[in-house]
């Protein structure tokens, strides 16, 4: 069995069952020390074995009060020299002790205990060294002895307190690392949401207002009604394209699917005007080179708020504007309203469709602005920058916003 192994198990033994064991080793080395002195001095008495038992019974105490330990052990080991009973390993006791005000203390006390032992322990040397024969040594050699099992519990206590802090430290990275998991769960969670609900919120508001017109043109127009159905079925193939695009990186690291463009905003606009409602698009960003996400970002935007546009304003026209000016994006789209007398959808149809533009425009480091308009309809505009930063804090919603 290796040194390590044997401390370990050692240090696994309840405290009380560890300090008999300490003290029953040391009892077996000092008591076989003090039975045989050197000839010529005085041998084990009374005396002798009182102060033995006493360093023995207070070892079985040094967790609890280890400075009064030392001091009880240091005391018999200096009344054994002063006593004239000279051994190599009556010291054995106080030695312990030492060691456990360092290991168990701070640096202060180790200090303070050094200088007093190492005090201590010279001038009993010099009291003893009166004689012709010094079997306790020198005096400067006997101060230092006793910074030895100092010094040892300090390096101990040191290494302890450090293999704490890197176990702490790494317990504080590992919690760490679960809260960024966590939180990366969440924002892609966010983002799939947020995915999902941009291309069904649109198609299915598209689907549903041209089934309506097949339904009511059925009869009395069946080109029409076919002509809307036909619509319906591009609507349903394309929204099942990009959820496909979308739920894919729910099973790769990377989506492969692009981003839309500004470009594809003639597209979507042509889906919404088959629902019955008229747009129209300015659109200018000149030569400017748009990056991916920026584009991607006001695309959504601008699908969004038509599908507001057609669920929830009934206004029958809208103007889309898509303008680049001064390293800004700006994205704005205004209804005209719902009809004299036919009023807005109701607040219970409202969901998650501002919150969404808000927190895309956040992404990129813009933000969205939104409400109505006097004189009836409402307004959305976004700003985006055209290099992307750090993302900004998304504005809290407009009052009486529709979603």
């Amino acid at each position: 069995m290796t040194l390590d192994r044997l401390a370990a198990r050692v240090r696994a033994l309840p405290p009380i069952v560890a300090d008999l064991l300490v003290v029953a080793v040391v009892g077996a080395f000092t008591t076989a020390d003090a039975a045989v002195n050197e000839p010529g001095y005085r041998q084990a008495d009374a005396l002798t074995w009182a102060l033995l038992v006493v360093s023995l019974a207070a070892l079985a105490f040094r967790r609890r009060w280890p400075v009064p330990v030392v001091c009880v052990t240091g005391a018999a080991c200096a009344g054994w020299a002063l006593h004239g009973h000279i051994g190599e390993l009556l010291n054995l006791p106080v030695i312990v002790a030492l060691y456990t005000v360092a290991v168990l203390g701070d640096r202060r006390r180790t200090l303070w205990t050094g200088a007093i032992a190492a005090t201590v322990s010279g001038l009993v040397a010099l009291k003893v060294g009166r004689d012709v024969v010094n079997p306790q040594g020198l005096p400067v050699l006997e101060m230092v002895w006793p910074l030895v099992p100092l010094l040892l519990g300090e390096v101990v206590r040191t290494r302890r307190e450090l293999l704490a802090e890197y176990a702490a430290r790494a317990a504080r990275a590992e919690e760490d690392r679960e809260r960024e998991a966590a939180r990366r769960v969440r924002q892609e969670r966010v983002r799939v949401a947020r995915e999902i609900h941009d291309i069904l919120a649109h198609t299915v508001s598209a689907m549903t207002v041209q089934a309506g017109v097949a339904l009511d043109a059925l009869d009395a127009a069946p080109e029409v009604s076919r002509q809307a159905m036909t619509q319906v079925r591009a609507s349903g193939k394309e929204a099942v394209r990009e959820l496909r695009a979308t739920l894919s990186v729910l099973r790769a690291a990377e989506s492969t699917a692009p981003a839309p463009r500004l470009d594809q905003l003639d597209e979507l606009i042509a889906g919404v005007e088959a629902g019955g409602v008229r747009v129209s698009l300015r659109r200018d960003t000149g030569d400017a080179a748009l990056p991916a996400v920026v584009e991607a970002t006001a695309y959504r935007i601008v699908q969004e708020a038509l599908t507001n546009v057609v669920k929830h304003s009934a206004a029958r026209h809208a103007a889309v504007s898509v303008t680049c000016d001064d390293g800004r994006l700006t994205v704005e789209v205004v209804d005209e309203g719902p009809p004299a007398g036919q009023p807005s959808a109701p607040d219970s149809e409202r969901g998650f469709g501002l919150i969404g533009m808000r927190e895309r425009a956040a992404a990129v480091g813009g933000d969205v602005r939104h409400g109505p308009v006097p004189g009836g309809g409402f307004r959305v505009r976004a700003e985006l920058p055209t290099e992307t930063g750090p993302p900004t804090e998304a504005e809290p919603p407009t009052e009486g916003a529709s979603p």
